[in-house]
């Protein structure tokens, strides 16, 4: 099993803690009672489970144009028409996928482009599944240009962390050229994933609310040809 770089530090404190704890209740449990021997087990698997946290496992974008993949593991939450007034610039839709503790948190970029910004905003960290977390909670939003058919289309990735998320990662800088599918960061102990996209593009959302996708493989929106 593959595991992220991105968890390193809590793979490290988790491992010691968990080798600290278990240690003491095994003592206990020679020299004070043989009911310590049931948290050791308990140890074990709040430790394993860390360490399924920060899995990443290897994914294979699709290779067609045009097509748009999930940002996040996890399930489709919301799919909301946006206004000339969103933080695109322009209409376009916002397409969210909840995860939760379960799932991978390794994320991954929806498409081609360039990095244009990236944007961290402090905040609460209220259950993403309720309507004002987008707006109210920590987020990191990160703008890229996309090019199809010699035009740019602008595109947004929002992480924004959750009732249990404390920390985002994003590894991105301005100028940067990015791949559909590419490792760009996580969000650690639950959250939530945002793409915006332009009504230029043209195109047709490939899911529905409630369908459980997987990052960088699952198709979320398909942009049309142009004749």
């Amino acid at each position: 099993m593959r595991l992220t770089p991105l968890g390193i530090r809590e793979l490290v404190v988790s491992t010691i803690l968990a080798c600290v704890a278990a240690g003491m209740l095994s003592w206990a449990a020679v020299c004070v009672s043989a009911w310590c021997w049931a948290p050791v087990g308990l140890v074990g698997v709040i430790w394993l489970w860390v360490l399924w946290f920060f899995r990443d496992p290897a994914r294979m974008p699709p290779e067609w144009d045009g097509l748009f993949v999930s940002p996040a593991d996890g399930v489709v939450s919301d799919i909301t028409p946006l206004g000339d007034e969103s933080e695109l610039g322009c209409a376009g839709v916002r397409i969210g996928v909840f995860m939760n503790v379960f799932n991978v948190h390794v994320n991954r970029l929806p498409c081609d482009g360039r990095v244009v910004e990236v944007t961290h905003r402090s905040g609460a960290f209220l259950d993403v599944r309720r309507p004002e977390a987008a707006e109210k909670n920590e987020s990191a939003s990160i703008r890229l240009t996309h090019r199809r058919n010699g035009n740019e289309y602008p595109v947004i990735v929002r992480q924004i962390a959750g009732l249990i998320a404390r920390r985002i990662v994003t590894n991105l800088t301005p100028g940067q050229d990015v791949k559909r599918g590419e490792r760009f960061g996580m969000i650690k102990w639950g959250s939530r994933l945002e793409v915006l996209l332009p009504s230029e593009l043209q195109g047709q959302v490939r899911v529905r609310i409630g369908q459980r996708t997987l990052a960088g493989e699952t198709v979320i929106f398909r942009a049309e040809d142009e004749e």
